[in-house]
């Protein structure tokens, strides 16, 4: 994982807390809309991946006791973490690709509502993602992975060499000497591992994506509407293919790349598709990035402009993040997937405690600021969520009462203590569980290890009904707390 140059020490800094008369007359606990969903507070859990389903992407008992947890510290919403929408393998992440997926993911909802008796609203993200694959080997990338073509036996100076024997050679050179053979992707494909490109034009199925998502998220959102969701959030933001489409670094020749505008045309496409297929009467938002943060990427600029027409379009919110690219990811050990939340962009997505001068709280604060004074300086009314290490409610009301932001999003810290809500709208902050920013749990998440917090995973074990890990090590959700 990357870390700043900085090694400046940040400790959590969570001010003063309100009692429960200050609470109840804050903007934080005051109900807000989004399009047709009506919130009764601004309080917000955004997706977390905490590596719960079953292999196949079932909703499990695990899946339901996370989100229990979470819904009875009633916030004002959750949203379900990134679920896949294509009916293929992809791990112990949901799906939402099939309508086998529905019975499961309606026990989920239903779950939520009555976990928090009615007043916590539930959103699912809903993903697409291209292939990647591990890093190999050496001997596994030049004996079996590399196709082996003319050009690398010209290099060679063996045109007349088998393709096993080019094989070898490769793998005995020096590997300075061998990477100078291959070309970039290649050379990227033994340091990193295998990734699809939404610029893959060569591929059949990339060159078709415009064709073909816009339909597949359709079919998620109404997936999601029949299992009882209140809405649905198109996940643009990070490393994934929306995302890659709205990335200045898309130049994809086929009007869907290049320009801003051609970069926003397949987002805006299965948001009009999606809502064509669920109604006006569903909420439907998305995540997107405020900046890229990484060489050639997308600016703050470029994002409020996307927010304009985002908003134009009627997305009813608008949740935003920061980086997380692979662009910059950190080389992964063989055997190991890229992870794109270990290079300089990946950081400023998940700040740790120990940082440069700016610190881990409010990374995303200013340009989340900018993109919604932009909107409200074209006449847009759509909500802005914010992200970021904020753990406070002062920090949380504060950016509220400034006009940066219409809710607050709490990742790490709804972690911590899934009870930060209510303890907080009760007068009890002194009772919350303040996050550290370690990144415990993001190191859990790297590892695809069932994420926990390291401030309760190993406290009381032996709890009459405690779910813990296969070896019997960690808890799986917070101790409960009673008012």
């Amino acid at each position: 994982m990357w870390r700043p140059p900085e090694r400046i020490e940040h400790p959590p800094r969570p001010g003063r807390w309100p009692d429960a008369q200050e609470a109840a007359a804050s903007l934080l606990f005051q109900p807000v809309a989004l399009g047709p969903l009506a919130l009764a507070q601004r309080t917000w859990v955004p997706a977390m991946v905490p590596w719960r389903a079953s292999p196949e992407g079932f909703v499990t008992p695990r899946v339901l006791a996370w989100y229990e947890r979470l819904a009875r510290g009633r916030p004002g919403a959750i949203v379900v973490e990134a679920t896949g929408i294509r009916d293929v393998p992809s791990g112990p992440l949901l799906r939402i690709g099939h309508d086998r997926f529905v019975p499961g993911l309606a026990e989920l909802a239903a779950t939520v509502r009555r976990a928090s008796e009615g007043q916590t609203r539930l959103l699912i993200q809903v993903i697409d993602f291209l292939a990647i694959r591990r890093r190999p080997t050496p001997e596994k990338f030049f004996l079996s992975h590399l196709a082996v073509t003319d050009r690398h036996r010209q290099a060679l100076g063996a045109r007349d060499w088998p393709e096993e024997a080019v094989r070898r050679r490769l793998l005995e050179m020096p590997a300075a000497e061998a990477e100078a053979v291959l070309d970039e992707r290649e050379r990227e494909t033994l340091r990193m591992g295998y990734r699809e490109r939404v610029t893959d034009m060569h591929l059949p199925h990339v060159r078709d994506l415009p064709r073909v998502l816009p339909g597949l998220f359709a079919e998620a959102a109404r997936r999601a509407r029949e299992a009882g969701f209140d809405g649905v959030e198109l996940h643009y933001a990070h490393a994934y293919t929306m995302a890659s489409f709205l990335s200045a670094r898309n130049d994809r020749p086929d009007g869907y790349g290049g320009p801003p505008g051609n970069r926003v045309r397949l987002p805006l496409e299965v948001h009009a598709r999606v809502r064509e297929r669920v109604g006006r009467d569903f909420a439907v938002g998305c995540r997107f990035l405020a900046e890229e943060c990484i060489p050639g990427g997308g600016t703050v600029e470029d994002a409020a402009w996307f927010a304009a027409r985002f908003a134009e379009a009627g997305m009813d919110f608008l949740s935003t993040s920061r980086g997380g690219r692979f662009e910059d990811a950190a080389q992964p050990k063989p055997g190991a997937a890229a992870y794109p939340y270990t290079g300089p962009s990946g950081y400023e997505c998940m700040p740790q405690f120990i940082s440069d001068a700016r610190g881990p709280y409010g990374r995303n604060l200013d340009p989340t600021a900018r993109i919604r004074a932009g909107l409200r300086g074209a006449g847009h009314t759509t909500p802005v969520i914010v992200a970021g290490g904020i753990h406070g409610f002062e920090q949380a009301e504060s950016i509220l009462r400034r006009g940066e932001a219409d809710l607050v999003a709490l990742a790490r810290q709804a972690l911590a203590d899934p009870d930060w809500f209510l303890k907080v709208r009760l007068g009890r902050g002194d009772t919350v569980r303040v996050c550290a920013y370690t990144n415990y749990c993001e190191g859990l998440d790297q590892m695809h290890k069932a994420v926990t917090c390291r401030l309760w995973d190993r406290q009381a074990l032996d709890e009459p009904g405690a779910m813990l890990t296969e070896d019997g090590r960690r808890r799986l959700v917070a101790p409960a707390w009673t008012p």
